[in-house]
Formats: structure tokens, C-alpha cells, sequence
């Protein structure tokens, strides 16, 4: 089978549930310190450090379970790994900014 067929129902749901988040979340009050469950209720800081600390653990983990559990060439394991590692960097990069920015604001 094609890995699109299994990554597709994910993605699409992780998306839609995603996106209410962000707009449920919207304005309310960001927390820099303390226990949060709630990735869209931590500071940009709080959310690079997270990405950081759990965003590497998650992508080699997935990565291995890709492997185990999919039959693909060698080509299509390296165009996936490129595109995590490619996803992790916009992410991390992208809340870097934020939270600069917004430490410049106050």
C-alpha cells in the first residue's frame, strides 16, 4: 500500500483539530511558567523549548516506526526523514522569531 493512504486521515484530522485550537486560544493569556497540557497555551519560548526537548525524541520515533512497520525504498525513507527534519526547522525557527519578537515588544 502507499504510505499517502495511511498518513492521509491523520494529517487531515490532526489539522482540523489544530486549527480550533489555534482559534479557541486565540486571546487568551499565554503561560511562561509552570505545568501546561495545552501546547496552544504556552509562550513562544515555552513552545521552542518543547519543540526542542520533545520534537527530536517524536521525529526519530516516528521515523523508526516507519521503518518497521512500511515496506519503502530508500529514496521515499530519505524523501520522509528530509521533509520531518525540513518541518522541524520551520517550526522551531518560526517560534524562535515569535518569541524574540515578542520580547521586543515588551
Amino acid at each position: 500500500m502507499d504510505i499517502l493512504t495511511y498518513l492521509i486521515g491523520p494529517f487531515i484530522g490532526v489539522l482540523i483539530f489544530q486549527l480550533i485550537a489555534v482559534f479557541m486560544y486565540k486571546d487568551t493569556e499565554k503561560i511562561d511558567k509552570g505545568f501546561v497540557l495545552n501546547y496552544n497555551k504556552l509562550s513562544y519560548r515555552r513552545k521552542f523549548i518543547w519543540n526542542l526537548v520533545w520534537g527530536i525524541p517524536i521525529i526519530i520515533g516516528a521515523s523508526i516506526a516507519i521503518y518497521l512497520v512500511t515496506n519503502l525504498s530508500t529514496a521515499e525513507y530519505i524523501i520522509l526523514g528530509m521533509a520531518f527534519l525540513v518541518l522541524f526547522l520551520l517550526e522551531v525557527t518560526y517560534n524562535y522569531v515569535k518569541w524574540k519578537r515578542t520580547e521586543q515588544n515588551f
